[in-house]
Protein backbone atom coordinates (compact mmCIF):
# COMPACT_ATOMS: atom_id res chain seq x y z
CA UNK A 1 0.00 0.00 0.00
CA UNK A 2 1.49 3.47 -1.01
CA UNK A 3 -0.17 6.36 0.36
CA UNK A 4 0.65 9.82 -0.87
CA UNK A 5 -0.65 13.11 0.24
CA UNK A 6 -2.69 15.21 -2.44
CA UNK A 7 -1.93 18.80 -2.54
CA UNK A 8 -4.38 21.15 -3.88
CA UNK A 9 -2.83 24.99 -2.67
CA UNK A 10 -6.25 25.67 -1.28
CA UNK A 11 -7.05 29.19 -0.15
CA UNK A 12 -8.89 29.06 2.40
CA UNK A 13 -11.52 32.38 3.34
CA UNK A 14 -9.27 34.95 4.92
CA UNK A 15 -5.99 33.41 3.74
CA UNK A 16 -3.27 35.06 1.21
CA UNK A 17 -2.07 33.04 -1.78
CA UNK A 18 1.43 33.28 -0.67
CA UNK A 19 0.22 31.30 2.85
CA UNK A 20 -1.69 28.41 0.19
CA UNK A 21 1.71 27.63 -1.28
CA UNK A 22 3.15 27.71 1.70
CA UNK A 23 1.29 25.16 3.13
CA UNK A 24 1.46 23.32 -0.12
CA UNK A 25 5.38 23.41 0.61
CA UNK A 26 5.71 21.98 3.98
CA UNK A 27 3.29 19.46 3.82
CA UNK A 28 5.77 18.05 1.13
CA UNK A 29 8.26 18.33 3.08
CA UNK A 30 6.62 17.11 6.13
CA UNK A 31 4.99 14.11 4.06
CA UNK A 32 8.69 13.57 3.59
CA UNK A 33 9.81 13.03 7.18
CA UNK A 34 6.64 11.49 7.38
CA UNK A 35 7.52 8.35 5.86
CA UNK A 36 4.82 9.26 3.30
CA UNK A 37 5.23 7.79 -0.55
CA UNK A 38 4.56 10.84 -2.64
CA UNK A 39 2.71 14.11 -3.36
CA UNK A 40 0.46 14.88 -5.84
CA UNK A 41 0.16 18.23 -7.05
CA UNK A 42 -2.99 20.25 -8.32
CA UNK A 43 -2.71 22.75 -11.12
CA UNK A 44 -5.76 25.38 -11.88
CA UNK A 45 -5.85 29.05 -13.12
CA UNK A 46 -7.59 32.23 -11.71
CA UNK A 47 -9.62 30.48 -8.85
CA UNK A 48 -8.91 30.25 -4.88
CA UNK A 49 -9.60 26.59 -5.01
CA UNK A 50 -6.48 25.90 -5.69
CA UNK A 51 -3.53 29.21 -6.43
CA UNK A 52 -0.95 26.61 -8.17
CA UNK A 53 -0.54 27.82 -11.70
CA UNK A 54 1.54 25.30 -12.84
CA UNK A 55 1.96 21.81 -10.90
CA UNK A 56 5.27 21.05 -13.03
CA UNK A 57 7.27 24.45 -11.71
CA UNK A 58 5.69 23.45 -8.28
CA UNK A 59 6.99 19.62 -8.58
CA UNK A 60 10.68 21.42 -9.39
CA UNK A 61 10.82 23.20 -6.49
CA UNK A 62 9.62 20.45 -4.63
CA UNK A 63 12.04 17.98 -6.03
CA UNK A 64 14.77 19.75 -5.50
CA UNK A 65 13.44 20.22 -1.36
CA UNK A 66 13.12 17.00 -0.93
CA UNK A 67 15.37 13.41 -1.19
CA UNK A 68 13.01 10.41 -1.36
CA UNK A 69 9.81 11.25 -1.97
CA UNK A 70 7.83 10.91 -5.44
CA UNK A 71 6.41 14.08 -6.78
CA UNK A 72 3.53 13.90 -9.46
CA UNK A 73 1.42 16.33 -11.05
CA UNK A 74 -2.46 15.57 -10.24
CA UNK A 75 -3.09 17.27 -13.16
CA UNK A 76 -1.33 19.00 -15.64
CA UNK A 77 -3.35 19.98 -18.25
CA UNK A 78 -3.47 19.19 -21.50
CA UNK A 79 -5.75 21.20 -23.17
CA UNK A 80 -3.91 24.48 -22.52
CA UNK A 81 -0.17 23.24 -23.00
CA UNK A 82 1.91 22.08 -25.80
CA UNK A 83 2.69 18.44 -25.39
CA UNK A 84 5.64 18.81 -26.44
CA UNK A 85 6.62 21.48 -24.01
CA UNK A 86 4.99 19.80 -20.86
CA UNK A 87 6.89 16.48 -22.41
CA UNK A 88 10.45 18.06 -22.31
CA UNK A 89 9.96 19.86 -19.06
CA UNK A 90 8.44 16.17 -17.67
CA UNK A 91 12.00 14.69 -18.99
CA UNK A 92 14.03 17.30 -17.57
CA UNK A 93 12.74 16.50 -13.68
CA UNK A 94 12.20 12.85 -14.46
CA UNK A 95 16.22 13.11 -15.60
CA UNK A 96 17.20 15.18 -13.12
CA UNK A 97 15.52 14.18 -9.81
CA UNK A 98 16.37 10.16 -10.60
CA UNK A 99 13.26 9.36 -11.93
CA UNK A 100 11.38 10.55 -8.36
CA UNK A 101 8.96 12.42 -10.71
CA UNK A 102 5.34 11.43 -12.19
CA UNK A 103 3.21 12.91 -14.66
CA UNK A 104 -0.29 12.81 -14.27
CA UNK A 105 -2.45 14.78 -17.29
CA UNK A 106 -6.27 15.61 -17.78
CA UNK A 107 -8.46 17.30 -20.12
CA UNK A 108 -9.11 19.88 -17.15
CA UNK A 109 -12.78 21.78 -17.88
CA UNK A 110 -14.38 23.89 -20.29
CA UNK A 111 -13.08 27.10 -18.24
CA UNK A 112 -11.96 30.77 -19.08
CA UNK A 113 -8.62 28.92 -18.96
CA UNK A 114 -9.37 28.05 -22.79
CA UNK A 115 -9.87 31.75 -23.99
CA UNK A 116 -6.95 33.24 -21.45
CA UNK A 117 -4.46 30.39 -23.18
CA UNK A 118 -5.64 30.65 -26.98
CA UNK A 119 -6.82 27.07 -27.30
CA UNK A 120 -10.52 27.08 -27.60
CA UNK A 121 -13.19 24.89 -26.36
CA UNK A 122 -12.41 22.51 -29.23
CA UNK A 123 -9.19 21.46 -27.41
CA UNK A 124 -11.46 20.71 -24.56
CA UNK A 125 -13.96 18.47 -26.23
CA UNK A 126 -12.12 17.05 -29.00
CA UNK A 127 -8.59 17.49 -28.56
CA UNK A 128 -7.37 15.40 -25.64
CA UNK A 129 -6.62 12.30 -27.43
CA UNK A 130 -4.04 13.67 -29.88
CA UNK A 131 -2.49 15.64 -27.21
CA UNK A 132 -1.81 12.79 -25.46
CA UNK A 133 -0.58 10.69 -28.64
CA UNK A 134 2.06 13.34 -28.77
CA UNK A 135 3.30 13.57 -25.48
CA UNK A 136 3.98 10.20 -25.03
CA UNK A 137 5.87 9.79 -28.06
CA UNK A 138 7.77 12.67 -27.11
CA UNK A 139 8.59 10.88 -23.80
CA UNK A 140 9.53 7.52 -25.73
CA UNK A 141 10.98 8.35 -28.73
CA UNK A 142 14.28 9.73 -29.79
CA UNK A 143 12.53 11.71 -32.34
CA UNK A 144 8.92 13.01 -33.02
CA UNK A 145 7.18 14.66 -35.68
CA UNK A 146 3.15 15.26 -35.80
CA UNK A 147 0.60 15.82 -38.63
CA UNK A 148 -2.93 16.13 -36.79
CA UNK A 149 -5.95 18.45 -36.46
CA UNK A 150 -4.62 20.27 -33.45
CA UNK A 151 -0.70 19.88 -34.03
CA UNK A 152 1.53 19.49 -36.91
CA UNK A 153 5.19 19.92 -37.49
CA UNK A 154 8.38 19.04 -38.91
CA UNK A 155 10.43 16.01 -37.69
CA UNK A 156 12.59 17.23 -34.59
CA UNK A 157 15.31 15.91 -32.06
CA UNK A 158 14.04 14.83 -28.50
CA UNK A 159 16.09 16.58 -25.97
CA UNK A 160 16.46 15.92 -22.75
CA UNK A 161 15.92 12.16 -23.77
CA UNK A 162 13.45 11.43 -21.04
CA UNK A 163 14.75 7.73 -21.60
CA UNK A 164 18.18 8.24 -20.27
CA UNK A 165 19.05 8.05 -16.56
CA UNK A 166 22.04 6.13 -15.75
CA UNK A 167 19.79 4.29 -13.20
CA UNK A 168 18.48 1.93 -15.91
CA UNK A 169 15.68 0.39 -14.18
CA UNK A 170 14.39 3.74 -14.26
CA UNK A 171 15.40 4.80 -18.40
CA UNK A 172 11.99 4.10 -19.60
CA UNK A 173 10.87 7.59 -19.20
CA UNK A 174 8.74 9.51 -16.32
CA UNK A 175 5.49 7.22 -15.10
CA UNK A 176 1.85 8.64 -17.10
CA UNK A 177 -0.86 8.93 -14.72
CA UNK A 178 -4.47 10.26 -16.94
CA UNK A 179 -6.76 11.14 -14.96
CA UNK A 180 -10.52 9.79 -15.93
CA UNK A 181 -13.80 10.68 -14.99
CA UNK A 182 -15.98 8.76 -17.95
CA UNK A 183 -15.64 6.01 -19.82
CA UNK A 184 -14.13 7.88 -22.57
CA UNK A 185 -11.05 8.60 -20.54
CA UNK A 186 -11.06 5.26 -19.13
CA UNK A 187 -10.77 3.40 -22.39
CA UNK A 188 -8.11 6.09 -24.01
CA UNK A 189 -5.97 5.56 -21.01
CA UNK A 190 -6.44 1.58 -20.82
CA UNK A 191 -5.68 1.31 -24.55
CA UNK A 192 -2.05 3.47 -23.97
CA UNK A 193 -1.98 0.51 -20.93
CA UNK A 194 -1.67 3.95 -18.39
CA UNK A 195 -2.92 4.00 -15.05
CA UNK A 196 -5.56 5.83 -13.81
CA UNK A 197 -5.88 9.10 -11.19
CA UNK A 198 -10.02 8.57 -9.99
CA UNK A 199 -11.41 11.65 -8.19
CA UNK A 200 -12.15 11.92 -4.56
CA UNK A 201 -15.87 12.47 -5.51
CA UNK A 202 -16.19 8.80 -6.36
CA UNK A 203 -16.94 5.59 -3.92
CA UNK A 204 -15.50 2.14 -3.87
CA UNK A 205 -18.24 0.91 -6.04
CA UNK A 206 -17.87 3.35 -8.66
CA UNK A 207 -14.09 3.32 -8.52
CA UNK A 208 -13.97 -0.45 -9.04
CA UNK A 209 -16.43 -0.23 -12.37
CA UNK A 210 -13.80 2.26 -13.74
CA UNK A 211 -10.99 -0.12 -13.05
CA UNK A 212 -13.01 -3.15 -14.60
CA UNK A 213 -13.63 -1.41 -17.60
CA UNK A 214 -9.73 -0.27 -17.50
CA UNK A 215 -8.84 -4.22 -17.45
CA UNK A 216 -11.46 -5.26 -20.46
CA UNK A 217 -10.07 -2.53 -22.28
CA UNK A 218 -6.46 -3.40 -21.62
CA UNK A 219 -6.65 -6.78 -22.27
CA UNK A 220 -8.45 -6.19 -25.99
CA UNK A 221 -5.70 -3.50 -26.70
CA UNK A 222 -2.81 -6.18 -26.06
CA UNK A 223 -1.21 -5.30 -23.00
CA UNK A 224 0.53 -7.68 -21.27
CA UNK A 225 -1.29 -9.75 -18.26
CA UNK A 226 1.23 -8.10 -15.53
CA UNK A 227 0.68 -4.92 -16.58
CA UNK A 228 -3.21 -5.55 -16.76
CA UNK A 229 -3.12 -6.75 -13.66
CA UNK A 230 -1.38 -3.82 -11.27
CA UNK A 231 -0.76 -0.91 -13.78
CA UNK A 232 -0.59 1.71 -10.51
CA UNK A 233 -4.02 3.34 -10.71
CA UNK A 234 -4.05 6.09 -8.01
CA UNK A 235 -7.15 7.29 -6.08
CA UNK A 236 -7.72 10.52 -4.77
CA UNK A 237 -9.73 11.17 -1.37
CA UNK A 238 -9.38 13.47 1.80
CA UNK A 239 -7.34 12.07 5.03
CA UNK A 240 -7.72 13.77 8.53
CA UNK A 241 -6.77 12.13 11.84
CA UNK A 242 -8.67 12.59 15.14
CA UNK A 243 -9.22 10.50 18.55
CA UNK A 244 -12.64 10.73 17.87
CA UNK A 245 -14.85 10.18 14.19
CA UNK A 246 -16.61 13.30 15.20
CA UNK A 247 -13.82 15.46 15.63
CA UNK A 248 -11.91 14.32 12.95
CA UNK A 249 -15.21 15.27 10.32
CA UNK A 250 -16.16 18.80 12.41
CA UNK A 251 -12.81 19.69 11.35
CA UNK A 252 -13.05 19.16 7.70
CA UNK A 253 -16.91 20.32 8.17
CA UNK A 254 -16.08 24.05 9.81
CA UNK A 255 -13.70 24.92 7.21
CA UNK A 256 -14.53 23.11 4.18
CA UNK A 257 -17.22 24.32 2.77
CA UNK A 258 -16.16 27.67 2.84
CA UNK A 259 -13.12 26.97 0.30
CA UNK A 260 -15.27 24.80 -1.66
CA UNK A 261 -18.19 27.78 -2.30
CA UNK A 262 -15.11 30.34 -2.65
CA UNK A 263 -12.92 28.28 -4.84
CA UNK A 264 -16.11 26.37 -7.03
CA UNK A 265 -17.88 29.92 -7.46
CA UNK A 266 -15.12 31.38 -8.72
CA UNK A 267 -14.93 28.97 -12.24
CA UNK A 268 -15.79 31.09 -15.12
CA UNK A 269 -16.87 28.58 -18.22
CA UNK A 270 -15.58 29.89 -21.73
CA UNK A 271 -19.07 29.78 -23.64
CA UNK A 272 -21.55 30.06 -21.03
CA UNK A 273 -22.60 26.95 -20.66
CA UNK A 274 -24.80 25.37 -17.15
CA UNK A 275 -22.39 24.46 -14.25
CA UNK A 276 -24.55 22.21 -12.10
CA UNK A 277 -22.51 22.95 -8.39
CA UNK A 278 -22.20 20.31 -5.57
CA UNK A 279 -24.05 21.78 -2.00
CA UNK A 280 -20.51 22.37 -0.23
CA UNK A 281 -21.42 21.19 3.06
CA UNK A 282 -23.23 18.05 1.67
CA UNK A 283 -19.96 17.44 -0.46
CA UNK A 284 -17.93 17.48 2.66
CA UNK A 285 -20.09 15.49 4.59
CA UNK A 286 -20.07 12.89 2.02
CA UNK A 287 -16.08 13.31 1.76
CA UNK A 288 -16.10 12.15 5.11
CA UNK A 289 -17.98 9.27 5.16
CA UNK A 290 -16.01 7.95 1.75
CA UNK A 291 -12.51 8.49 2.92
CA UNK A 292 -10.49 7.95 5.65
CA UNK A 293 -11.84 10.78 8.47
CA UNK A 294 -11.39 9.31 11.88
CA UNK A 295 -9.07 7.63 14.62
CA UNK A 296 -5.83 5.98 12.87
CA UNK A 297 -7.71 2.50 12.65
CA UNK A 298 -10.53 4.05 11.02
CA UNK A 299 -8.68 5.73 8.49
CA UNK A 300 -6.65 2.81 7.65
CA UNK A 301 -9.29 0.15 7.40
CA UNK A 302 -11.38 2.66 5.10
CA UNK A 303 -7.86 2.71 2.86
CA UNK A 304 -7.83 -1.26 3.02
CA UNK A 305 -11.20 -1.51 2.24
CA UNK A 306 -11.20 0.83 -0.77
CA UNK A 307 -7.63 -1.19 -1.79
CA UNK A 308 -9.88 -4.48 -1.77
CA UNK A 309 -12.70 -3.30 -3.03
CA UNK A 310 -11.07 -2.04 -6.01
CA UNK A 311 -7.79 -3.14 -6.56
CA UNK A 312 -6.15 0.09 -6.11
CA UNK A 313 -3.02 -0.03 -4.37
CA UNK A 314 -2.17 3.69 -3.89
CA UNK A 315 -3.90 7.03 -2.59
CA UNK A 316 -3.49 10.96 -2.89
CA UNK A 317 -4.97 12.41 0.19
CA UNK A 318 -6.07 15.76 0.70
CA UNK A 319 -4.36 16.45 4.38
CA UNK A 320 -4.76 20.18 4.50
CA UNK A 321 -8.82 19.98 4.64
CA UNK A 322 -8.79 21.75 8.40
CA UNK A 323 -7.11 25.05 6.19
CA UNK A 324 -4.19 25.83 8.38
CA UNK A 325 -1.21 25.18 8.80
CA UNK A 326 0.10 23.81 12.25
CA UNK A 327 -3.04 21.65 11.81
CA UNK A 328 -2.27 20.07 8.16
CA UNK A 329 1.53 19.26 9.53
CA UNK A 330 0.21 17.28 12.54
CA UNK A 331 -2.31 15.55 10.40
CA UNK A 332 0.39 14.56 8.13
CA UNK A 333 2.39 13.34 10.62
CA UNK A 334 -0.08 11.20 12.80
CA UNK A 335 -0.91 9.60 8.91
CA UNK A 336 2.79 8.78 8.61
CA UNK A 337 3.16 7.56 12.44
CA UNK A 338 0.10 6.17 13.00
CA UNK A 339 -1.99 4.92 9.87
CA UNK A 340 0.65 3.63 7.87
CA UNK A 341 2.19 1.24 9.92
CA UNK A 342 -1.24 -0.47 10.17
CA UNK A 343 -1.48 -1.13 6.60
CA UNK A 344 2.07 -3.15 6.82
Amino acid sequence: MRVGAFVLAAQFPGQGQGEALHRAVRTTEVAEEAGLDSVWLAEHHFVPYGVCPSAVTLAALLLGRTRRIRVGTAVSVLSTQHPVALGEQAALLHVTSGGRFSLGVGRGGPWVDLEVFGAGIEAYERGFPESLDVLLRWLREPRVAADGERYAFREVAVVPRADELLDEELSGGPEVVVACTSAGSVKLAAAHGLPMLLGMHCGDDDKAEMVALWRAEARAAGHPAELVADPGHVSAGVAQIADRAADAAQTLVKAMPGWLKQGLDAHVTVDGRHRAMRDPVAYTELLCGLHPVGPPRLAADRIATTAERTGISRFALLMEGSGELSATEENVRRIGAEVLPLLC
